[in-house]
């Protein structure tokens, strides 16, 4: 929203503030670092920077708390310390260190209406973002293939050790740091976003050596995690449909309703295809935001505005929110050890009556869809 002030009342860094831009409010030292083409926008209505601030506060408590909560109980129960746990901690805790050191230096830059903790700050902000996104998105594809190895492989497939599950981690990991440093060697660089108040990848340069890293990233940490996500979760249901099936015609054949001890009518295949439709949407949900922001800057497809820049930042913490949600308060054993140890925050007024996952259910699928011994 323009400022329609009086067209010579002093204003910040000494300017007056007719005319006023978006980028009036940088501090000097990291003037150098705005493109161009912010220029020419007015600064962001005070409202918008008020509401999202206070999103992202909220968001940031949700998500620590939800996610300290995840790393406790799955670290302290006994039950839940398996190899493919780990990789719910490993999430947890990357979703907790994403918000912890992003949301609340967003929201300090809202009460500013700008980015107003210097250079070094900018390239941490930045960096730390990019690291922690990294490392929740590939740990999410990591626990895609664990449950395709158990429920589509079954038997035929090489069970997950505790010591295989720590070197995909440290990938992971490895993965987050190569990519979150890249731009601070001099491939691309980090800048502040078009809403002043957050910081990422510069996507508006006109070189194709900065630009070449925005694609390359997004095939590395964008179309490869999200293809491989879709491609596990739809072998997953293909052999639980086949196995459902056999079951089926098994019980046909011997006369009787059902060969499962207790049926609550529920298809099994159905129960997962719903966990993989919300699996897959949450997370295109959370990170094309960002991915369509930069191509748009890269192809130059549209003008970007400052108030749409937003949006990238937004939809990516909130993917910390409900990640606890989706892949641990979702685990049975979890509402359990949760009921135990804090009745207040249970699920349920009582404990599950079954004590197993969805994916664990399905483990003794074979590659064949028959159940195993």
């Amino acid at each position: 929203m323009p400022y329609y002030g009086p067209m010579q009342q002093p204003g910040l860094w000494g300017q007056p503030v007719a005319n006023l831009t978006v980028v009036d409010k940088v501090p000097p030292e990291i003037m150098h670092l705005v493109d161009p083409h912010w220029s020419q926008f007015p600064p962001m209505n005070p409202l918008w920077h008020s509401i999202i601030g206070f999103v992202i506060f909220v968001l940031g408590v949700v998500s620590i708390i939800g996610n300290g909560m995840v790393i406790y109980i799955f670290s302290t129960a006994k039950s839940l310390r398996t190899p493919s746990n780990l990789f719910i901690v490993n999430l947890a805790l990357s979703d907790f260190l994403m918000m912890g050191t992003n949301a609340f230096t967003m929201v300090y830059n809202c009460w500013f209406e700008t980015w107003s903790l210097g250079l070094l700050m900018c390239d941490l902000y930045a960096f730390f973002g990019s690291l922690f996104g990294c490392c929740s998105i590939w740990t999410m594809t990591m626990i895609a293939l664990d449950r395709h190895n158990v429920i589509v492989r079954g038997l035929s497939g090489k069970p997950l050790t505790n010591t295989g599950a720590i070197l995909r981690i440290l990938l992971c990991w490895l993965i987050g740091v190569v990519w979150g440093i890249l731009p601070m060697l001099g491939w691309n660089r980090y800048v502040p976003e078009g809403n002043m108040t957050a910081c990422g990848t510069d996507y508006l340069t006109d070189d194709w050596f900065h630009k070449s890293y925005i694609l390359v990233y997004s095939v590395f940490v964008y179309y490869t995690p999200l293809f491989t996500i879709i491609y596990a979760y739809f072998f997953i249901i293909k052999a639980v449909s086949a196995h459902e099936k056999n079951m089926r015609e098994q019980a046909k054949r011997m006369n009787v309703q059902s060969l499962r001890s207790s049926d609550d009518g529920k298809s099994t295949e159905m129960k997962l295809a719903k966990v993989a439709l919300v699996t897959i949407s949450l997370w295109f949900m959370a990170w094309t935001p960002y991915t369509v922001i930069n191509y748009t800057g890269v192809f130059k497809t549209a003008s970007i505005t400052p108030l749409a820049t937003i949006w990238g930042s937004v939809f990516a913490k909130a993917n910390a929110v409900y990640n606890p949600i989706v892949y641990g308060i979702s685990h049975p054993k979890y509402r359990a050890a949760l009921l135990r140890r804090f009745p207040s925050l249970a699920c349920s007024d009582g404990p599950p009556a079954d004590d197993k996952s969805l994916a664990s259910e399905a483990s003794g699928i074979t590659s064949t869809g028959n159940p195993t011994a």
